[in-house]
């Protein structure tokens, strides 16, 4: 796949022990985005944050959480992101999901459409 120019970066942030199916919700996610055929993904898993509840998880050796927050990105052209959010959509049931228009100046892959 070749993707230069103008595209959309789809963020969902989620935590860590999230679940769809009987499976952790990152893992599904990405699986669900190799399926349909999007350009790749990117699973982070942060040190630190909060969400709607105000709760701080951290990932610091005092206060160990067992819910510390993950971000999966995805850039692809605008069609591909906008045909995958409806399946996002159902998949994510607590957290945020963010989409915005970037510009991909490089992409490089071994395979290419």
């Amino acid at each position: 796949m070749k993707i230069e120019g103008e595209a959309k970066l789809l963020t969902v942030y989620i935590g860590e022990h999230d679940h769809y199916r009987h499976k952790p919700l990152y893992q599904a996610i990405v699986e669900t985005l190799r399926e349909r055929g999007l350009a790749g993904a990117t699973v982070i898993r942060g040190i630190e944050g909060f969400g709607k509840s105000s709760r701080i998880h951290t990932a610091a050796i005092l206060r160990l959480s067992e819910d510390l927050p993950i971000m999966i990105e995805v850039v692809d052209k605008a069609e591909r992101i906008d045909a995958i959010l409806p399946v996002i959509d159902e998949m994510v049931t607590e957290g945020l999901v963010t989409v915005q228009d970037v510009h991909v100046m490089i992409y490089r892959s071994d395979k290419m459409d």
